[in-house]
């Protein structure tokens, strides 16, 4: 029977090079045909809600199992009219499908119909809760179908002219040959971005998780320099964190450029944008009206990612024209959907449901299955590639440059690159986070008789103090905050007493450290309020008008040795021994080892009356207390007052929108929209509407500072419904900490929609500002999954 990807089904055209200078057609005539009965769509209980903003609909595409996306001609269109495709284009949305899908991954479950979104003014339905964004399984499956793909490669024949064909049986990809793998050949951009609207077509990580897999596999047979790229570009990044260089180019010049290749007039461009709510599609409908003379050379994913790092860098009087005229030379070399892509990189951000740690678990799956080979990669299961994605990620959470990981991975295999990309002083480690605790006593019930200490939370801002000394004498210090910024700028004077709390013989060191606003002459804390109007940047030390001084409570690395794999109990001894106090500007953290509760609660007052947040409690022996980074572990836990008295945990959440302020508040914003994040979504989903905690100055400081980033429509990724739309939207740029006396359902607001409740999602009850996080991104706010885990925790303790 004639063999034939899935994946051809769901069409897009363009073509692609081969590598000998020809083109290769990368659509598929072949459709299926419509199914004739059509489920009725399931109303929500409490009125349709709405993404704000334009909506972009998704690629038609069935939902299937990627164990068997492998099948013979009948069968797919057999799956296709099963599954009730419904191909049509809707060219208000630039030519984008509208997706209708009913679920139906698992056989013995019948159909199910997911929840809509309903746009008011397009009306297009959208997928909006997708129950396996929240199967705690779901690790698990994409473990299992990665196990079955392996085993299924070696039992089907392997066409001998299809060297790009990949796990024959598993791949919707390897069929449409979207790369040549000969050495020397450049990976097409076009195929990327194939990739990427598959993945905008589904929400079910374990598919987006297969679709990177599988091109992955394939760029791995390229070479080592296009792989690297092609995983910079799913992530959104054109370098590490640490050294500061970002696309996030500004609306006005993307407008510019996109009016420069269509041949359109700014305001032209501007009009679509309200309309479409993505410049994405704004650039897609206006290269689909172009006709060339002649075909430009195609793009190669190095020639994208190399362009993004000149635009990056790109500095000086005339840099604004200098950006704008590369990003017209490669839109003049797009395709409609390259173009696409592009431009929402550009702008710093895809959002089309592509995580950085999916991407994460797909190369390390596709590492695995390279390294072993067809042959040998059928024996593998799933423990093995759960082996091989705890590997990558704790490996990238340690040493965080992806250049060089992949370059080991070459080298030494994925289960080897932990040995040679190891825990290194300038590099940042992700911090190890803690979970919440309400209740003395709930701290014994749950280390279960394990020594623990009790340290004070201070209210400040987390630091990592990164020294070396080289050689030759010299040293260098770098300071960075809890995502990666580097912050030595800001506080120069922590990095110039390094001498003074570092003993003799420390030649490197990373301290895991809080830095909190310092008052010399009382020798006591301040407020983080006031740390948070420290300069960001400061020239010198006589500069500097606020003080700090530095709280360590952990020691990670230390003379060339990494220690996070050691007993917190034996690192603190070797803080302690190796580092000495210094007044007023560097102290070990206060902390006692306890075991009874009224001890615990008697630290706890102790530490609010010395202006600290609470306790952190946390494991002192065994494997359980060694350093975990960026996790957010059970044998770290935080107690504060606030969780004992019943106020709550704070939230970090993102500024969105406001309301146009009444009375008193008049010629001010009267109250705010704040959203939670979803890091799978890659949206911002409304969590309450916020009008107390603030001072007279801060009304006036927030509207000063929001006004800037006014936007005229909502962003595409913003969950809101339209019970909740504010008079005024913003970029999500502010993190504001918010308190609230609990959590409760709701029709208004969509955080965590689906959840909890298949119809509602979750909202804050009096809510009440207290501060600016400048130290998190809006990525770093909470999370939906947060709000959703923090609303069932509170049913469990009322």
């Amino acid at each position: 029977m004639k063999q034939q990807s899935i994946s051809s089904f769901f069409g897009g055209g363009g073509s692609s090079s081969n590598g000998n200078g020809t083109d290769k057609d990368l659509s598929d005539k072949s459709k299926p045909k419509p199914a004739a009965n059509k489920p009725a769509t399931k109303k929500l209980a409490d009125g349709d809600v709405y993404k704000a903003g334009t909506v972009v609909a998704k690629p038609v595409k069935p939902v299937l199992n990627v164990t068997n996306s492998f099948v013979d001609t009948d069968t797919a269109q057999a799956l296709a009219t099963k599954l009730d495709i419904n191909d049509t284009v809707d060219s208000t949305n630039g030519g984008s499908r509208k997706r209708r899908v009913v679920d139906s991954d698992d056989e013995n479950e019948g159909d199910v119909v997911k929840p809509k979104i309903k746009d008011e003014d397009s009306s297009t339905d959208l997928d909006n809760a997708d129950e396996s964004a929240t199967d705690p399984d779901e690790d698990n499956e994409v473990l299992v179908a990665a196990a079955k793909s392996s085993a299924k490669m070696t039992k089907a024949k392997k066409p001998a002219a299809k060297k790009t064909k990949i796990g024959v049986e598993t791949t919707q990809l390897a069929e449409l040959e979207l790369i040549d793998t000969k050495e020397g050949a450049q990976v097409p951009y076009l195929a990327l971005c194939k990739v990427f609207e598959l993945i905008e077509g589904t929400s079910k990580r374990l598919e987006i998780t297969a679709y990177i897999r599988d091109f992955l596999l394939q760029v791995m047979r390229v070479g080592q320099e296009q792989l690297t790229h092609t995983v910079m570009l799913c992530i959104s990044k054109i370098a590490p964190d640490h050294e500061g260089i970002e696309l996030g180019i500004g609306e006005a010049i993307l407008i510019k450029s996109i009016a420069a290749a269509t041949g359109k007039q700014a305001s032209r461009v501007k009009q679509e944008h309200q309309e479409l709510g993505d410049l994405g599609l704004v650039v897609q409908r206006g290269k689909s009206g172009q006709r060339t003379m002649f075909k430009p050379k195609p793009l190669s994913v190095s020639k994208v990612f190399t362009t993004f790092r000149e635009i990056a860098i790109t500095s000086g009087s005339s840099s604004t024209q200098k950006k704008q005229s590369l990003i017209v030379g490669l839109l003049a070399s797009c395709s409609e959907l390259e173009a696409r892509f592009l431009i929402r990189s550009l702008e710093g951000r895809m959002r089309i449901g592509l995580a950085e740690s999916t991407v994460q678990t797909a190369l390390s799956h596709a590492a695995l299955i390279y390294e072993k080979g067809d042959k040998d990669s059928a024996k593998l299961g799933p423990s093995d590639f759960q082996a091989a994605t705890e590997s990558l990620k704790q490996t990238l959470s340690e040493f965080p440059i992806y250049s060089n990981v992949i370059e080991s991975i070459y080298k030494h295999g994925i289960k080897g690159v932990a040995d040679h990309c190891m825990l290194t002083p300038t590099l940042p480690v992700k911090p190890m986070l803690a979970k919440i605790e309400k209740a003395a006593d709930d701290v014994l019930r749950r280390f279960e008789g394990k020594p623990f200490t009790c340290e004070f939370k201070y209210d400040g801002e987390r630091s990592q103090i990164h020294f070396v000394r080289e050689d030759d004498g010299t040293t260098k210090c770098v300071i960075f905050s809890r995502n990666a910024e580097n912050n030595t700028g800001k506080y120069p004077d922590i990095a110039n007493s390094v001498k003074e709390f570092a003993l003799e013989g420390v030649n490197s060191f990373i301290l895991d450290c809080e830095a909190v606003a310092w008052d010399k002459l009382g020798g006591k804390i301040r407020s983080f309020q006031t740390l948070s109007s420290r300069k960001r940047k400061v020239g010198n030390e006589s500069e500097i008008t606020i003080g700090v001084c530095c709280f360590a409570f952990d020691l990670l690395f230390l003379n060339g040795e990494p220690l996070i794999r050691l007993p917190l109990r034996q690192r603190r001894e070797l803080l302690h021994k190796h580092f000495t106090p210094v007044l007023n500007k560097f102290q070990f953290a206060t902390a006692k080892d306890l075991t009874e509760v009224e001890d615990i609660q008697e630290l706890l007052e102790l530490s609010v009356e010395e202006n600290c947040e609470g306790l952190m409690i946390k494991t002192l022996d065994g494997e359980s207390s060694s350093y975990e980074p960026s996790k957010r572990s059970m044998n770290w836990l935080k107690l504060k007052k606030d969780y004992v008295d019943g106020l709550g945990d704070s939230l970090d959440l993102v500024v969105i929108g406001a309301y146009f302020g009444k009375g008193k508040r008049v010629g001010a914003y009267g109250s705010y929209l704040l959203a939670c994040y979803d890091p799978d979504r890659e949206e911002y989903q409304t969590i309450c509407n916020i009008g107390t905690g603030f001072s007279e100055a801060d009304l006036e400081s927030h509207k000063t500072q929001l006004d800037q980033s006014v936007i005229a429509t909502p962003k595409p990724y913003y969950a809101v419904s339209d019970k909740s739309k504010p008079d005024i939207w913003f970029e999500p740029t502010q993190v504001w900490e918010v308190k609230a006396a609990d959590l409760s359902l709701s029709s208004t607001y969509l955080a965590a929609f689906g959840q909890i409740d298949a119809s509602k999602g979750v909202s804050l009850r009096f809510p009440r500002f207290i501060r600016i996080r400048d130290d998190k991104t809006p990525e770093m706010a909470t999370t939906s999954s947060q709000v959703a885990e923090m609303y069932e925790n509170q049913k469990i303790n009322q």
